[in-house]
C-alpha cells in the first residue's frame, strides 16, 4: 500500500475538522474513519501491478562513455493502472530518465524506454521494476516490484581510433601500395619493376636484368601472415591511476589501437590479460572478429591488487607460439617488480620472439620534477627525478637484454606503441 499527498491533505482536513467541529476522541474516531474509508476503496480500485507482464528489447552492449537504449515491454491483462514505474539499475549504468509516468489501459501493451550512459567498464545488470499503481481517486494505490532480467555490457571506449587512419596511411606506404617502395631487411619478395633512377642498386636482380636486357629492381614488403600476442598486466601495477583512469584502462586502448593495425597488415593477433590467473584469452580470431572478440574480453577485466606472476606469462605466452612471433607486454615499468619478478624468467621469451614492453608514464612526475615553489616542493622534485632515473635505469637494463621498451604518458601510449610495431615491420623483424 502507498498514499499520496492527497491522504496527508485529507488527514490535515480531518485535523481542522476535529478542533473546530468534533472536539473529542469521537471526533477523532469519525476522522481516520472516514480518511481509511477513503484510501482503502482507492486501494481497491488500483490496478494490480503484480498482475503486469513484462520483457526487455534493446542495446546489449555499449562504449563506455556512449549512450545506450534499454526497452521495457509492458503487457497490463488486468484492470487499468496509473501510476508511476521505476526502472532500476546499479549507479554505474548511469541511468538518465526519471521514474516513468505509466498509463496503461487493461488489454494495452506500453513500450518505456531507459537512457544509459555506464560510468565503468563490464556487465551491467538491470536491478528491479517498481510500478506505483495510483486508484481513481488518487489518495492511495498498490505497489509491486518484478525481476525483468537484463544485461548491459559496457566495453572499453577505444579513444586511440582517431590514430589508425594515420598509421594506416604509413602501413601503405610499407606495403609498396604507395610511391614509396621499402626494402628491409629479411622482407618479403613483392615484384620486379623497371630500374628507375635514385633506387637502391642492391635491389637489383641481376638475372632479370640480363633475362630482359633493361635494369630491373625487386620490391620488397613487410612479412604478412606473423603472429603477435598482446599481454596485458591486470595485476597491481595496473590498479594506480594515471591522471584520469587508471593504467589498465590506457593499456587496453593501446593495445585495440595495434590490434586493429596489425590486423589490417595481415598478421594474426592473440590477446591475453594475466596477473596470478588468467583473465582474459582470446587466440588468433578470424580479421574481421579482432576487434569485437578483444573489446568484449576485456570488457570485465578489473585490476587485482596481486603480484602479477610472469612465470605464468611466460608459460601461457610459449605454449601458445610456435613460431618467431612478436610478443608486446603492457605493464607498469617498476624497478622493483621487473627486476624481481620479470627478467629472471623472461630469457626463454627473449630466444625465441621478439619482446616489446610497453609502459604508461605518469605525466605528473614531470610537474613534480619541474616544481620549485617551497620545500615541500623540492622534496617532491627529487623523489620525481629520483624515479625518472630509476626508470631509465630499467629502460637501458632491459634494452641490453634485448627488449624493446616504449614508456610514453597516456596520450601518447598508443600511437607510440603502434609507431614501434611499423618500425618493427620496417626493419624485417617480424
Amino acid at each position: 500500500m502507498v498514499l499520496t499527498g492527497r491522504a496527508g491533505i485529507l488527514a490535515a482536513a480531518g485535523v481542522v475538522f476535529v478542533a473546530l467541529v468534533m472536539p473529542s476522541w469521537a471526533g477523532v474516531g469519525v476522522v481516520v474513519a472516514a480518511v481509511l474509508v477513503v484510501c482503502l476503496v482507492d486501494i481497491l480500485l488500483a490496478g494490480s501491478p503484480r498482475r503486469l507482464q513484462f520483457s526487455r528489447e534493446g542495446d546489449n552492449a555499449v562504449r563506455l562513455g556512449e549512450q545506450a537504449a534499454v526497452n521495457l515491454l509492458i503487457t497490463n491483462p488486468g484492470r487499468r493502472v496509473r501510476g508511476l514505474l521505476r526502472d532500476a539499475w546499479p549507479p554505474s549504468a548511469g541511468v538518465l530518465d526519471p521514474p516513468h509516468k505509466l498509463d496503461l489501459p487493461s488489454g494495452e501493451r506500453r513500450r518505456l524506454t531507459t537512457h544509459l550512459v555506464p560510468t565503468r567498464r563490464g556487465d551491467r545488470h538491470a536491478y528491479r521494476v517498481t510500478v506505483r499503481s495510483i486508484g481513481p481517486l488518487g489518495f492511495a494505490g498498490r505497489q509491486g516490484s518484478h525481476q525483468v532480467a537484463w544485461t548491459l555490457r559496457a566495453l572499453p571506449p577505444f579513444k586511440s581510433r582517431k590514430h589508425l587512419p594515420s598509421r594506416l596511411a604509413r602501413l601503405r606506404e610499407l606495403d609498396g601500395r604507395t610511391a614509396l617502395l621499402v626494402r628491409g631487411q629479411g622482407t618479403e619478395f613483392d615484384s620486379l619493376r623497371d630500374y628507375v633512377p635514385g633506387d637502391d642498386v642492391r635491389s637489383i636482380d641481376w638475372r632479370a636484368t640480363a633475362r630482359r636486357g633493361n635494369v630491373v629492381l625487386r620490391t620488397w614488403r613487410p612479412e604478412r601472415d606473423r603472429q603477435v600476442v598482446i599481454v596485458i598486466d591486470s595485476g597491481r601495477l595496473s590498479a594506480g591511476r594515471v591522471g584520469d583512469a587508471p593504467r589498465l584502462d590506457h593499456a587496453m586502448d593501446a593495445a585495440l589501437l595495434l590490434a586493429a593495425l596489425a590486423t589490417r597488415a595481415g598478421d594474426r593477433v592473440s590477446l591475453l590479460a594475466c596477473d596470478s590467473a588468467v583473465r582474459a584469452d582470446v587466440r588468433r580470431p578470424a580479421p574481421e572478429d579482432v576487434l569485437p572478440s578483444f573489446v568484449n574480453a576485456l570488457a570485465n577485466v578489473e585490476a587485482e591488487l596481486v603480484q602479477t606472476d610472469f612465470r605464468i606469462v611466460v608459460s601461457q605466452v610459449l605454449e601458445r607460439l610456435g613460431q618467431r612471433s612478436l610478443v608486446v607486454l603492457l605493464t607498469g615499468l617498476d624497478p622493483a617488480v621487473i627486476e624481481e619478478s620479470l627478467l629472471p624468467v623472461i630469457g626463454p621469451l627473449l630466444r625465441r620472439h621478439v619482446v616489446l614492453l610497453a609502459s604508461v608514464a605518469d605525466p605528473r612526475l614531470t610537474e613534480l620534477e619541474a616544481a620549485r615553489g617551497d620545500l615541500l616542493d623540492v622534496y617532491g622534485a627529487a623523489s620525481a627525478a629520483r624515479t625518472r632515473l630509476d626508470r631509465d635505469r630499467l629502460t637501458a637494463t632491459l634494452t641490453r637484454a634485448g627488449v624493446t621498451v616504449v614508456d610514453e604518458p597516456p596520450e601518447h601510449i598508443a600511437p607510440a606503441l603502434a609507431d614501434t610495431y611499423l618500425s618493427l615491420k620496417k626493419a624485417g623483424r617480424l
